[in-house]
């Protein structure tokens, strides 16, 4: 355990819920959100089953805040894991890469990612660490240039100077569509060691339901860029299709593939992944019953979450919600849950971009009020310590 999560100081449980807007979930593009309400004072299968799935969690959770790990982060939106525990953060507006001490929240320049374009929802997104980091190196980065949606890999040299250890990207893959909003962006490595994107379909709508399109997809591929072996179809990298924007992947005991995903006016959702389904945007908002699409496995009025970063712990899928400023936990009894799921740290921190499995029964969260559609306080952005059950 880190000295920054051992000393634990406040149960936090579910407080009222916020009208905050949010335009990357409830509402039409363009449209103003509404002003955060002020917040309250305060300091992963795609691959065959693995290991048993633990008995269920108790009915009701628990959200401890150990500790703020750092505090002063500009528009955070990707993180990674490295080897040792320490944090790679990306900002989305300023296209930097930026490493935390997992121990004394130090931070430290990485570097800047060259070819980023931000602007509106897009920018640097998510950060992937390879694999095989000890011998090769590597990080990815999803970001938005002037064209396109792309991930590339960069080399990561700890020997040079603090802010110039990042080498070129090197393009995996190109041609993701972008657009001023729903742009996905999440990027994570699966047990299977194939490279998971997440991307949205920009606004226009029917990419989400085009086979050849990127866009409104779960994405599969090699480390290289290449369609994964034994995708859904040969020479493809659709693993998934129908979704609208999809911000959150992660992967239970049993190696399934669990994603968040933006609704428009009425449900955001929480889907469970199986290859070549299609999970029905825009035909189908949250449940709907219909023949050929997937329904959600949980589901939550877009006020109330507008999801984006999710990880598992404890039995139970975390997700952190952007517009609903709270941070859901979904309790899993195999495929569907097993109790309704809760709020926690409602209103508490403001938006919550991403949430990171930290080993046992730890989070990483990250707040983003930075981000042009929060109320910034002094001292945002944050990455919060959490423990959970």
């Amino acid at each position: 355990m880190t000295a920054a999560l051992a000393a634990a100081v406040a149960l936090l449980a579910t407080g009222c819920a916020s009208d905050g807007g949010d335009g990357e979930s409830g509402g039409l593009p363009g449209l103003t959100p509404s002003a955060s309400a002020p917040r309250s004072p305060g300091p992963e299968s795609s691959g065959p089953a693995g290991t048993p799935e633990p008995s269920p969690p108790p009915a009701k959770g628990s959200v401890r805040t150990a500790s703020t790990l750092t505090e002063g982060l500009k528009s955070p939106w990707g993180v990674a894991v490295l080897p040792g525990g320490d944090l790679l953060v990306a900002s989305r507006d300023e296209g930097t890469v930026t490493r935390v001490g997992a121990e004394d929240g130090k931070k430290t320049p990485v570097g800047s990612v060259p070819g980023v374009s931000p602007g509106g929802e897009g920018g640097l997104l998510g950060l992937a660490v390879s694999p095989a980091f000890a011998s090769d190196r590597q990080v990815y980065a999803y970001f938005t240039t002037e064209s396109d949606n792309r991930i590339a890999r960069m080399l990561f040299d700890e020997r040079k100077p603090a802010g110039q250890q990042l080498g070129a990207p090197d393009t995996v893959l190109r041609d993701i569509p972008k657009g001023l909003t729903h742009n996905g962006g999440r990027i994570a490595f699966g047990p299977d060691k194939m490279l998971y994107a997440g991307t949205g379909e920009v606004g226009e709508t029917g990419l989400a339901q085009d086979p050849e399109s990127l866009g409104g997809k779960i994405l599969r591929m090699t480390p290289d860029g290449r369609p994964a072996p034994d995708n859904p179809k040969p020479d493809s990298l659709v693993y998934s299709l129908g979704h609208r924007n999809v911000q959150g992947l992660a992967w239970d005991s049993r190696d399934r593939l669990w994603a968040a995903e933006f609704g428009q006016n009425t449900w955001d959702e929480l889907n469970l992944i199986e290859p070549g389904k299609n999970y029905g945007w825009p035909e189908v908002e949250g449940r709907g019953g219909k023949a050929g699409f997937v329904d959600p496995v949980a589901q939550w009025p877009t006020e109330e979450a507008s999801p984006s970063g999710i990880a598992y712990a404890e039995g139970s899928i975390w997700m952190a919600g952007l517009r609903g400023e709270r941070l859901w936990r979904v309790p899993l009894d195999g495929t569907k849950p097993s109790a309704d799921p809760e709020a926690f740290l409602t209103g508490k921190h403001g938006r919550l971009r991403t949430v990171v499995a930290a080993g046992g029964s730890r989070l990483w969260l990250v707040t983003s009020e930075t981000d042009t559609r929060g109320t910034p306080e002094r001292g945002d952005d944050r990455i919060l310590g959490l423990e959970v059950s």
